[in-house]
């Protein structure tokens, strides 16, 4: 039997994960790309209709998809008299005629009631998953530092890495910590498997991958790219559910024999260590009752349900939105495409994702950099300043004391 790491260098790695260079790092990648974006869109053009027939400008489909796009220039030809059933406006003109009232304002305070309904639903399913061994401080403070961890790893590691430490250190014993971390995994991906087939039955395919959404990511095929997306989550939730319910010493012999090839000999240690947290994981999972999954799939599907609606009121509270399950929808495609990012927490990445995914279904000229900044405050950047906040007041609570 693999020994485990000892803990001091458990607690090294998890420290050196919040290095300050890690905590900025994201911060200023996303912060530019939401500059650039608000930069961009108070200097981009967009048209509109003219209700005198006089706006300069008529429409010449230059492109030939027969789809009128206001924000293409090229798509509009300017008239000599002044004529024209279209006019060009610019968004830094167009934004001091912006109103904001109190039905806006009341669609940004269902945006943050969302939010705390995530976090609630996550905190819930960890007290479910803890069998309640967790108080609702210590589940707050894992959910938080959770939450903080995948915010500062890339989106293709995530903070799992750190979860079972997490668990740990609030006194959760290892392959206890390791189950838990495993299941929540699996619940969140069957939240998923199971949404994407219902929301879509809804939408149709035409209006949930319109020509522009290639175009926004340089051509590629984003139908495709989805689909081989939501395969992979399949296949590996499929993989892992085998691995914990029915041959998790096979699958630890296998793997340990693959990690005796020689240019993938130096991560054997971690892999036995893994091998080793996954059959005591398996052991504890298989005898939990049918409802201990039953109320941890509802707290799943209340914290995810909760998250992805925080788009929708905020895109209410700018302007209104004519299709509430479309919005919802891209949502649960652009979800797919931000977990192959490789900057910490999708920085970056995901507000340049979130203008091509919402191009078309936030019309407001100049405010979708803005609505993606307020996105990425509530989803994003909340969680690295609570993490700041809590972490080292959680560490020296639950540090063991010198022997």
């Amino acid at each position: 039997m693999t020994a485990e790491p000892p803990a001091q260098d458990k607690e090294k790695a998890f420290r050196s994960g919040f290095s300050r260079r890690r905590i900025l790092l994201p911060i200023l990648i996303g912060l530019l790309a939401a500059g650039w974006l608000l930069l961009r869109d108070l200097r981009a053009p967009r048209f509109e209709p003219a209700p005198d027939g006089h706006g300069g400008f008529t429409w010449s489909d230059a492109n030939g998809n027969g789809i009128v796009d206001p924000s293409d220039p090229a798509d509009f030809s300017s008239t000599a008299d002044g004529s024209g059933d279209f006019r060009r406006l610019i968004a830094r003109d167009a934004l001091t005629s912006v109103e904001w009232t109190w039905y806006s304002t009341g669609w940004l305070l269902l945006a943050l009631l969302f939010t705390a309904f995530r976090d609630l639903g996550y905190i819930v399913r960890i007290r479910i998953l803890t069998s309640k061994q967790l108080g609702w401080r210590s589940s707050f403070n894992a959910v938080m530092l959770w939450e903080f961890a995948c915010n500062l790893a890339p989106s293709v590691v995530g903070g799992t890495a750190f979860a079972a430490f997490i668990l740990q250190r609030e006194g959760i014993a290892l392959g206890r910590s390791t189950a838990i971390v495993l299941v929540t995994a699996m619940l969140d991906e069957l939240f998923y498997i199971i949404t994407v087939p219902l929301v879509f039955a809804f939408v149709g395919m035409a209006a949930l991958f319109p020509p522009h959404l290639d175009e926004a990511f340089g051509g590629l095929n984003m139908m495709v790219v989805f689909w081989i997306g939501y395969a992979v989550i399949v296949a590996m939730t499929m993989a892992v559910w085998y691995a914990v319910f029915f041959r998790p010493r096979a699958i630890k012999h296998w793997t340990l024999k693959l990690f005796q090839w020689k240019p993938l000999r130096r991560w054997r240690q971690d892999i036995a260590a893994t091998g080793h947290d996954l059959v005591l994981a398996s052991a504890d999972l298989k005898e939990r009752p049918v409802s201990y999954w039953a109320k941890g799939f509802a707290a799943t599907v209340w914290g995810w349900a909760s998250r992805f609606l925080v788009v929708n009121c905020l895109a209410a509270a700018f302007f209104p939105v004519s299709d509430h399950m479309l919005l919802y929808a891209r949502q649960l495609v652009m979800w797919v495409i931000l977990l192959i990012s490789p900057t910490p927490g999708a920085s970056g990445f995901a507000e340049l994702a979130f203008a091509g995914f919402f191009k078309d279904l936030l019309p407001a000229l100049g405010l979708i950099g803005a609505v993606a900044l307020v996105w990425r405050l509530l989803t994003y950047y909340l969680y690295v300043v609570i993490g700041v906040i809590i972490l080292p007041r959680w560490l020296r609570r639950t540090a063991k004391p010198s022997a």
